[in-house]
């Protein structure tokens, strides 16, 4: 099997790994309830997704 010549420098290793960040996710707000959601899901507060109401959702009081 073909080995490489040499090992890679920690200053390349460094460089190809400068692409590993942990972003932050993205929060959107819902349109209906206002409460903050992640993108292209049904909100966990009302239900709605897409100004339509996906899951029915009680009020409990």
């Amino acid at each position: 099997m073909a080995q490489p010549k040499r090992r890679w420098s920690k200053a390349r290793t460094g460089m190809k790994r400068s692409t590993w960040k942990i972003e932050k996710p993205t929060i959107a707000t819902c349109k209906h309830c206002h409460e903050p959601v992640l993108p292209h899901r049904v909100c966990p507060s009302c239900g709605y997704y897409d100004g339509k109401e996906v899951i029915a959702k009680s009020e409990e009081k």
